[in-house]
């Protein structure tokens, strides 16, 4: 048996690798993401003064925060093609460096014109960013892991709301008027620039692939490009046509649409839901609403521990969306009480947050190579489709009734569709294959048993 082989290799050497690889990757993407989802949302703060300082309606700021998915869209296949040309440390660090210019740039905004050409080339610039690290991931673990492994990246979305929360709602309250700039100006700016530093201290941090990690030990090296090479011969789709075409990729790419409906509702009109249940000071409401994005964080680790544990991945992902929709249905309902509103977008975020980690694991279980490359892209552009319907309808809504209730309505409704479209998707294509192997192992021996017994 070959020493390096994945049955050869000790549960404790196994157990020793994987923590190697988490430690030294994970705290480091999980940066990357909470600073690019900081850049993508904090513009939901700006508009707490934007607004007034430029004369722009709610339909304005809805246009513009969701036109920053058409340039996403258009982009995102195309760069992670890129990507499998150029590298995934080079192209991640040029994702990161661009958007944080551009984000930073975002202080220039003058016109309604203007907004929307920024917002623009932000989601040009960040375009592939979540495709290529969820494809990079796929070079360092396995399924078996990769579902608490990928919560553990995305927890940098709530993370950023309870990090950029307090952050954004003390700089444009203590910023405002420093060096003749409006404290929405100061936003963009600090919080845009470190964005762009991660990118740079990327291209010397992240390796290509596996047999360029220096920092494990041959034997390591060994035994998980072994173990990586055996799941990828598993794999049902490999070709970039496959990863654009396959009728499962487009089914997985509708589903994500659904969920994402509500993450980007969520991100982009929390802060404002808070203020509408009666909170007036930036700073309280940043503060506010640092609590559900915590809450989700624990919750995405938690489900995703759960999901690895059982090998189980439709029901992880289905119940958190029906829960999501039943917190955003009480968040209007109970709209004018702080309390219970809080209380109702706690669980709604929860319930959001938790189903785009979860989805996360199930595209890289059907495709291996291109093919992953490919419809990783092809679901997070048709996803990014709801970035400009959401916000945008929302914002509409909010401008004709004064109201976002029936926006954030629609949005629990979305949650459901989701959710339902999960079970189309066959358990034994998604759920680990470790589960599956103790399903034909069980079989075998109910088998062998009656055989027996006959």
């Amino acid at each position: 048996m070959n020493p390096a082989s994945p049955a050869a290799f000790s549960k404790r050497d196994e157990a020793s690798t994987f923590s190697r690889i988490t430690w030294r990757l994970l705290p480091f993407l999980f940066l990357c993401y909470l600073c690019a989802y900081l850049d993508r949302i904090n513009v939901a703060f700006a508009k707490l003064q934007m607004l007034k300082d430029l004369n722009f309606s709610d339909a304005v700021y809805g246009a513009g925060a969701g036109v920053f998915f058409v340039g996403y869209l258009l982009f995102e296949v195309p760069s992670n093609l890129l990507l499998l040309k150029v590298g995934a440390r080079r192209w991640i660090a040029r994702i990161m460096i661009t958007w944080g210019i551009i984000s930073a740039g975002m202080m220039f905004v003058t016109t309604p014109a203007s907004f929307y050409i920024m917002r623009f080339l932000l989601g040009v610039a960040e375009a592939g960013f979540i495709p290529a690290i969820l494809f990079y991931l796929t070079y360092w673990f396995p399924s078996s892991r990769r579902s608490k492994v990928t919560a553990l990246f995305m927890t940098g979305i709530p993370m950023s709301g309870v990090v950029g929360g307090p952050l954004s709602g003390w700089i444009m309250n203590h910023m405002g008027g420093a060096h003749g700039l409006a404290g929405w100006q100061w936003l963009f700016v600090l919080e845009g620039i470190p964005t762009a530093i991660f990118g740079l201290i990327a291209l010397v941090y992240l390796d290509d692939k596996v047999s360029d990690a220096k920092w494990l030990s041959a034997p390591q090296r060994a035994f998980l490009e072994s173990a990586l090479v055996e799941e990828r011969s598993a794999h049902v789709l490999h070709s970039v046509k496959d990863g654009l075409l396959h009728p499962k990729v487009l089914l997985l790419s509708v589903i994500y649409f659904f969920f994402t409906m509500g993450l980007y509702g969520v991100s982009f009109w929390l802060p404002t839901l808070i203020k509408a249940s009666g909170v007036a000071d930036p700073l309280d409401i940043g503060l506010l609403s640092a609590i559900p994005y915590a809450a989700a964080a624990v919750t995405m680790v938690l489900v995703s521990h759960s999901s690895d544990a059982s090998g189980e991945r439709r029901w992880h992902l289905a119940l958190p969306g029906i829960a999501g929709a039943v917190g955003l249905y009480f968040s209007v309902s109970y709209a004018h009480s702080t309390p219970i509103a809080m209380i109702a977008l706690t669980l709604g975020t929860m319930g959001v947050m938790t189903t785009i980690s979860q989805f996360w694991v199930l595209p890289p279980a059907i495709l291996g190579g291109a093919a992953a490359a490919a419809g990783l892209a092809v679901a997070n552009s048709v996803g990014s489709i709801s970035g400009v319907v959401s916000p945008y309808v929302i914002g509409l809504i909010q401008t004709a009734t004064g109201s976002t209730g029936n926006g954030v309505l629609g949005l629990a409704v979305s949650l459901i569709i989701g959710s339902v479209l999960v079970f189309t998707v066959p358990a034994k294509l998604v759920n680990s294959r470790k589960r599956e192997a103790m399903k034909d192992m069980e079989r075998d021996v109910i088998e062998s048993g009656a055989q027996t017994r006959a």
